[in-house]
């Protein structure tokens, strides 16, 4: 597995986390977004 894989499937993992607590009321919607673009910005910085 390439290091972009390895990227890839952590970013997946981790926002698909994020999305589950919010689906079960543990964060908001704006709390969610906030991890989520985090996760996105992780990954484009890993790919560059």
């Amino acid at each position: 597995m390439s290091d972009i894989d390895t990227a890839v499937d952590a970013f997946l993992d981790q926002s698909e986390s994020a999305l589950d607590q919010y689906e079960q009321g543990y964060t908001d919607a704006d709390a969610t977004i906030r991890v989520l673009e985090s996760h996105i910005e992780d990954l484009r910085d890993h790919v560059e």
